[in-house]
Parts: C-alpha cells; structure tokens; sequence
C-alpha cells in the first residue's frame, strides 16, 4: 500500500497512525520477522525498518546495543533488503519505511540501493545523516524510484530550514521531539507540542513524531496537539531485550504494547478533531 493511501484510509477511520521502528536482525532474523508481524497485526499502520549500522549517530544506547547484536550477528544491508521481500511475502502490506545512513546507499550508489529497497517492496526511506541541503541525490534518485525522502525535523530547527524542508519534502515528515537521541523516556516536554504547532503552520503534509514516545499517553498527547501519529521503537527493544535468548517469549508483552500505543494514536487523533 502506498503511503499517502495509509494516511487516506487512516483519516477516513479516524485515526492516528503508528509507526515501530525496529532494526533487522535483532537478536536474529527469525525473530525479527516474528515481530514486524506482530506488530502489524495488533496496531502498526507503518513500520520503520532500521537497517543496522555501527555507528548509528541519532540513537542512543539502546538502539547502539540492538545495532551492534544485529551485526554481530552477520547482518548485512543486502540481507535487510532481502527481509523486506520476506515481509512481504507473508502478506503484510503496510507502507515500509527503510531507515539507514548515507554511508550503505552511497556504496551501493544512491539510484542502485532505491531501486533494490523499492523492488523488494518498500515507500521511502529516512537517512538520519544527510542534511536537506545535502540531500539532491536522495531527492533526485527518489523521484526516478518511486521513493519518498523522509526528511526530519528538530527543535533546533530554524523556521528559514523548516520552510526548505516542508517544501521539497514529500510522504511525510518526521518530527523530532527531543534534543537528542533515540530512547525512552518519562514524559514528553512542551516543546515537543511546540514544535509540532511550529511544523503544522508550514504544511499539511502528515507529521508523524518521534524519539522519547514509549506510553499510550504519551503517543496520544503528540497526536492531539496536531501530529498525525507516532513513532515508538526504543521502548520495543527494552522489551525484548530482557530475554535475548528466548525473545519469542516477550511478544505477548509487545502485543499489549503496540494495542496501547495504537490506542493512544487514536484517541490522540478524536482529542485533535474536537479542538
């Protein structure tokens, strides 16, 4: 399914969306595609398919820890490309999201890597380390694939750059809450929401936002200040992660949780349209 039909088919139901955001191959690839199901099957509208890189600069440790399992492992970027067609080939057809830095697709050469993660079935891709004005190759290569440049916004964000952004962006854009890294925390500050007013004066694109969301509460209260979803993915990993060896025993606790985080997309979305 194409993106913009996601956010269609979401806004028809009412709804906000939820993005998880897992790198492959943690602690192993089997598991991995147990996961991507489960969550799909119990409230992910998008999922954000993390390539794993080993020096992945906007995370923080628990996503540092789960990248360097991954490739420990043997995981490799031609290995993820091939997880999408797996994803793909047990039905699911949710919009895939392909996050990894510049370094894999620069190697592979740009229009090379779009092509491969768009044939194996993904819609765009987010590459944490390309600025906006660096970013004419992905935009360029995107457009001849088919691929949407996700492009991310911060608090630190000038409003000169997020007018640059909001205008060449396409898909959606993502919303950093925090000054940061990846991670979960306690509560999500007034900028957060402050930002997300910010971003919304300067486009209808859908807004989706990140880092720090970890709580039902939490995803709704992003949502009800204006984004059109959420993106949680540390707080899946801390799940899983306090039993690496048996992790298959940990998806009934992701199962709650991904029903929760959806929840709060929802009831965020109905708080936003009462406004």
């Amino acid at each position: 399914m194409r993106l913009e039909n996601k956010f269609k088919e979401l806004k028809n139901k009412g709804e906000g969306a939820h993005m998880p955001h897992v790198y492959y191959g943690d602690p192993h690839e089997e598991f991995s595609l147990k996961l991507l199901e489960t969550l799909v099957r119990n409230g992910a509208d998008i999922l954000e398919f993390g390539i794993p890189f080993s020096d992945p600069t906007a995370d923080g440790p628990t996503f540092q820890a789960v990248c360097e399992r991954a490739l420990q492992k043997g995981m490799t970027p031609n290995k993820c490309i091939e997880g999408i067609k797996k994803i793909r080939a047990k039905g699911i057809e949710n919009p895939i999201v392909v996050t990894t830095y510049y370094n894999i697709p620069y190697v592979m050469g740009v229009g090379n890597f779009l092509k491969k993660i768009k044939d194996a079935g993904a819609q765009a891709i987010i590459v944490p380390n390309v600025p906006v004005e660096e970013a004419d190759i992905l935009i360029v290569e995107g457009k001849k694939n088919g691929i949407h440049p996700i492009f991310q916004v911060a608090p630190t964000t000038t409003e000169e750059r997020l007018k640059k952004i909001a205008d060449i962006a396409s898909g959606f854009l993502y919303v950093i809450g925090v000054e940061g890294v990846t991670g979960v925390r306690e509560r999500i500050g007034d900028s957060t929401f402050k930002l997300v007013e910010r971003v919304r004066k300067h486009t209808d694109m859908p807004l989706l936002a990140g880092f720090g969301i970890s709580t039902k509460e939490q995803a709704a209260n992003v949502v009800a200040a204006g984004a059109d979803g959420a993106i949680a993915g540390s707080a899946y990993a801390k799940v899983y992660e306090k039993s690496l060896e048996k992790p298959e025993e940990t998806l009934s606790e992701i199962t709650e949780l991904v029903t929760q985080i959806k929840q709060g997309c929802i009831e965020g979305y109905r708080q936003q349209r009462k406004s």
